[in-house]
């Protein structure tokens, strides 16, 4: 391309990051410029009501309501819009005439990911999509590229700020998951409607991407298993409290080996218990943080804001960037590698560990057919506290189960490593055995060092 001619830029939405996209690249105009070795010229902004009103001040002349126009005349187009459609239709509209393209639309990389590469790599484009996950933090650029040459072997990811804030303020604060939700929803970190944040699809999708880029295999979002965090009582915050965890919805990816020898990965989404000496265990407020565990590079740790509009926009930029010099330098667009095709595992094919509250019924014996549960599904136990029902302090009951005035008490059993498939089945034993009152909580221990 010649150096001299602008690089023309068509940006898709102009809500809180497509907003700052803006701003920044008619702010910073001559500096991107000689980062890149041309000029990038924004050529529009495509929006529903080009009268609605904005977060930042943008001139008015670059609206318009005709998306499609706007793309036949770009050589780069930033699509921020969100969702599945038009997204994808505009998307693949812009690949068919050779423009590159930048996107944070995690639901769109998650369910079309593989066929929108597949265009691209055809004409010679390039499809980026650093701020689909984890915002501004660097985390799909070091798995496609930095860590291409390795082998990854795990990913723990805390990749949805809401629902991290709601943990931190339950365990911080003391706060029930409806309180912190709600302070979640005043901050401005809770959409109107949660459901994506604490019922685990928006880390669902995230941990689809991240589970397809660093094993090379395609993974479709329905087959990450997801559980949201709205199961989560001040109860179970507590007790992990007492025992030294801390309580995380995670997305986790990993490498697994099944008991007849069959390589695959699991890709799974759901509220776990992380030691409070991992790095994980810090990550406060509405923050982000992906946990990578490669071959050769060892333990990676990345972490930042995971949302917010100048955040997520500086990963937008640096797509951008990438992809404009690319056009000034020549070369065909970089392409996804999808070569291992490992089978994606259910569930119970993981190996975890268990944390159980239990509620017993108070008499001689209790404890012993509690353990046969556990030995009759070949699972040990690695910890037990007893604890009164219904105690404030959490302070152990000595002796036999003796439940008090309520005629019970609360045994929090922490379990050693087996099979998911073993331990569900014990959970749901224990739920039905004579012996219990009822399960109060359940949650898995992830994220040992």
């Amino acid at each position: 391309m010649n150096q001299n001619r602008p690089i023309r830029v068509a940006l898709l939405g102009a809500g809180s990051v497509g907003s700052q996209v803006a701003r920044i690249l008619l702010e910073n105009a001559d500096e991107l410029a000689a980062r890149v070795g041309a000029p990038l010229l924004l050529t529009g902004i495509a929006v529903r009501n080009v009268d609605a009103k904005r977060d930042v001040d943008l001139p008015k002349e670059l609206f318009t309501d005709d998306a499609e126009r706007l793309i036949l005349g770009s050589d780069i187009v930033i699509e921020l819009m969100g969702g599945i459609d038009p997204a994808k239709g505009l998307i693949s509209l812009a690949l068919s005439t050779g423009a590159d393209v930048v996107t944070a639309n995690k639901a769109l990389i998650a369910a079309h990911g593989p066929e929108l590469f597949d265009q691209a790599r055809r004409v010679g484009a390039q499809l980026t999509y650093e701020a689909a996950v984890a915002g501004a933090i660097p985390i799909i650029r070091p798995l496609r590229d930095s860590l291409a040459g390795d082998r990854v072997e795990r990913i723990l990811g805390i990749v949805n700020g809401t629902t991290n804030f709601i943990l931190d303020r339950m365990h911080t604060r003391g706060d029930s998951l409806e309180e912190a939700l709600r302070i979640a929803t005043d901050l401005g970190y809770a959409e109107a409607d949660p459901t994506a944040d604490i019922g685990g699809y928006d880390a669902q999708q995230k941990a689809a991407i991240l589970a397809s880029i660093a094993f090379h295999t395609e993974v479709p979002v329905e087959l990450v298993h997801r559980e949201g965090i709205t199961e989560i009582t001040i109860e179970q915050i507590e007790r992990a409290k007492a025992a030294g965890f801390v309580v995380k919805l995670l997305a986790i990816c990993e490498r697994v080996t099944t008991s007849d020898g069959v390589e695959g990965i699991s890709a799974r989404v759901y509220p776990a218990l992380v030691d409070t000496q991992h790095p994980l265990a810090s990550v406060h407020g509405g923050n982000n943080a992906v946990f990578v565990q490669a071959q050769a590079a060892g333990d990676l740790m990345f972490y930042g804001a995971g949302a917010g509009g100048v955040e997520t926009a500086s990963a937008v930029l640096g797509d951008l960037v990438s992809s404009a010099r690319r056009r000034v330098n020549g070369g065909p667009g970089l392409g996804e590698s999808t070569h291992a095709d490992l089978p994606v595992l259910e569930v119970g094919e993981i190996t975890t560990r268990y944390q159980i509250i239990l509620e017993v019924h108070d008499r001689p014996g209790v404890l012993a057919e509690i353990a046969k549960v556990f030995s009759d599904f070949g699972v040990s136990v690695s910890t037990l506290e007893q604890r009164s029902t219904g105690s404030a302090d959490g302070a152990a009951t000595p002796g036999h189960a003796d439940g008090g005035s309520e005629g019970g008490a609360t045994l929090v059993i922490g379990t050693h490593a087996a099979t998911e498939r073993a331990l569900s089945a014990l959970a749901e034993a224990l739920a039905a055995h004579e012996a219990s009152r009822r399960v109060t909580g359940v949650l898995r221990v992830e994220g040992a060092l």
